[in-house]
């Protein structure tokens, strides 16, 4: 597994996506994960609402299942899943900024739960849920192992598990480490990024099998570049992203040049965007 040279915490994680709110709500979208461009031609809204089908594809959900959101975001992708399936959706999020943003949402079906909360001490119960989902979450966990045991724990028997992560290649070299992948974790606020042989093994051993994989990498790479389009132009029109970038009371300013990793990253497949599926034995 690929560490950042500095500590990531869940403290450090809440800070980065409090302090970044404005700027991914106004360069990106309230899904706050990449968008899947299969055509390649898709706007943002529907590139990332396509991710989110293609989620719940893998999770094979029917009408009024009980779902749980681990890292939800902007509960963007909930409320989605809520309406289209009528289903009642749990999701936490250890950021204020972004559960306030879900609290406020109001599926015309099913329902949402949105909760401040760590998924390593979630509080939920056993065996609650139908089905879990972890969209670009598990990599801002420092315990790897504890994400699968949890989720584990709360589903039922016969249960599924959907996680997209971004992963690292099972052998990167020594510069992708050096100058991508341990700088992407350190300016994004990733205590780790796994390989995919590592998040089968952290399932197996929580007790999950897994069912299979499906890799997407060259479908959401166009989300970085579009990113640093739009968060340029900003920056050329808008004075206060300037001085946000420029202030050095901006702790996670740099994530700005993890925008430039992140392109190389896929580009030279030090990277890869993966959706694994794991099944509850009945």
């Amino acid at each position: 597994m690929i560490e950042p040279r500095t500590r990531q915490t869940r403290v450090e994680v809440a800070g980065h996506y409090d302090e970044l709110d404005k700027v991914y709500r106004e360069v990106w979208g309230e899904h706050v994960h990449h968008g899947y461009f299969k055509r390649g031609d898709e706007s943002i809204a529907e590139a990332t609402d396509a991710l989110t089908d293609l989620v719940a594809e893998k999770l094979r959900i029917t009408p009024g299942m009980a779902l749980v959101d681990i890292g939800c975001g902007y509960a963007k992708s909930a409320e989605r899943l809520a309406e289209n399936f009528n289903a009642q959706v749990t999701g936490l999020t250890v950021s204020a900024e972004q559960a306030a943003v879900g609290q406020a949402r109001r599926p015309k079906a099913g329902g949402l739960d949105i909760r401040v909360a760590d998924w390593m001490a979630n509080g939920l119960p056993d065996a609650a849920f139908d089905r879990g989902y972890a969209i670009e979450s598990t990599e801002h966990m420092v315990d790897k192992q504890r994400i699968f045991d949890e989720a584990f724990r709360v589903l039922k028997p016969g249960g599924r598990l959907v996680v997209c992560a971004w992963l690292s290649a099972d052998e990167p070299t020594k510069w992708q480490v050096k100058h991508l992948l341990e700088p992407i974790c350190r300016e994004g606020a990733l205590p780790g990024m796994g390989t995919k042989g590592e998040y089968d093994a952290w399932a197996e051993t929580a007790g999950f099998t897994v069912y299979g994989s499906h890799e997407i990498s060259d479908y959401v790479a166009k989300t970085w570049t579009i990113c640093l389009k739009r968060l340029g132009a900003k920056l050329l029109t808008r004075p206060d992203y300037m001085r946000m970038l420029l202030s050095p009371k901006t702790q996670n300013r740099a994530f700005l040049w993890s925008m430039f990793r992140l392109v190389e990253a896929y580009r030279s497949g030090a990277m890869r965007y993966v959706l694994l599926t794991y099944d509850k034995p009945k």
